[in-house]
């Protein structure tokens, strides 16, 4: 909820900036000062273009374009310390903030240093306006202002680091961490000699006519992932690896084992799912380590068998061998159970 928040309170700041940005300008245009209007629009355009303002769509060429408008601003903004206008000079103290949130802090800190270097210099040009002596230490207040801001997001974001760990919404593991870990897992398992077995979950949306809402699905999520924490051990680790799909990981578990458990996961989720009285099967594929296995291609033979296990009617459980896409009419190595 607090992420929520912070989320719908910087979009109506952005909305809000984004207005002014544009009346500012339309009042340049107006008043026959055309560098300050078009400011004021490239301005807006990166406001725009931020995520705040785009409620999350990350599609490109978003970020590229806000490059682009921030640093045409930044030369009108250097342009007015030579040839004015006098006003516009005054946003040079938003200058820091505005660098070190759109780019890399090294680069950020670099061009703000640059810019101060062309206020020192351009300083004199200023002579008979009366603020003209307050522009350095101004600025040198507005840079450790920001120096302060980004060292506290930095620092949230270190602190943050073990939570994003987790998917909000069914508390498994993030995908980001799977191959990592799956990488440690496997050298585990071939220094100590053991088996090691991974199981890919999915729901069976697609083979049914009658698919629940997405807004239904989502609600069950967090059952779904309470039900498979409690049936593994301490040691396993369970990951979302796409919205309706979640892998396991069983060390110590041979591949008829992770039949059995995966037979018994799937049955329970099926269960669950009728209680919410939601019209839908899972699936799982099955995948031992082998041979030349690395994270890769282990991943990528659970999913091959739990698209098979879908492809003959769902709800079943698939185990994967080497020989079964070379006949893809037969049987795995193991026969799919309903």
């Amino acid at each position: 909820m607090a992420q929520l928040a912070e989320k719908f309170l910087l979009s109506k700041l952005s909305r809000a900036g984004f207005v002014a940005l544009i009346a500012i300008g339309v009042l340049g245009f107006t008043l026959g000062k055309p560098v300050t209007a078009v400011a004021a629009i490239a301005g807006a355009g990166i406001v725009i273009c931020s995520r705040t303002f785009r409620l999350n769509r990350k599609n490109a060429p978003w970020p590229r374009i806000q490059q682009v408008l921030y640093f045409a601003f930044l030369g009108l903004l250097i342009a007015s310390l030579w040839t004015g206008p006098w006003e516009l000079r005054h946003w040079i103290y938003a200058l820091p903030l505005l660098t070190f949130a759109l780019l890399p802090i090294g680069i950020a800190a670099l061009i703000s240093l640059l810019v101060l270097a062309v206020v020192i210099v351009t300083l004199p040009l200023a002579e008979g306006e009366p603020e003209r002596h307050q522009m350095i230490s101004a600025f040198l207040l507005t840079l450790l202002l920001s120096a302060l801001l980004v060292f506290l997001r930095e620092y949230k974001a270190r602190q943050l680091v073990p939570l994003r760990r987790t998917d909000e919404l069914t508390q498994a593991a993030s995908r980001e961490y799977l191959s990592a870990d799956l990488h440690k897992e496997i050298q585990r398992s071939e220094r100590e000699g053991i088996d090691m077995s991974i199981i890919m979950i999915g729901l069976d949306t697609h083979l049914t006519d009658q698919a629940p809402p997405d807004k239904d699905i989502r609600s069950i999520l967090p059952r779904i992932g309470r039900y498979l924490h409690s049936q593994l051990r301490d040691f396993d680790t369970y990951y979302r690896v796409a919205d309706l799909q979640f892998l396991i990981i069983l060390p110590g578990v041979p591949t008829a084992d992770a039949i059995a458990r995966s037979d018994t996961i799937r049955k329970g989720l099926n269960t669950l799912l009728e209680s919410y009285s939601l019209k839908l099967t899972v699936s799982a594929g099955i995948a031992g380590l082998n041979i030349g296995d690395d994270a890769d291609s282990l991943q990528q033979s659970a999913a091959n068998a739990l698209r098979r296990a879908q492809q003959q009617g769902g709800d079943r459980t698939q185990a994967y061998s080497a020989w079964s896409q070379a006949a893809p009419s037969g049987p795995a190595s193991a026969e799919g159970t309903a």
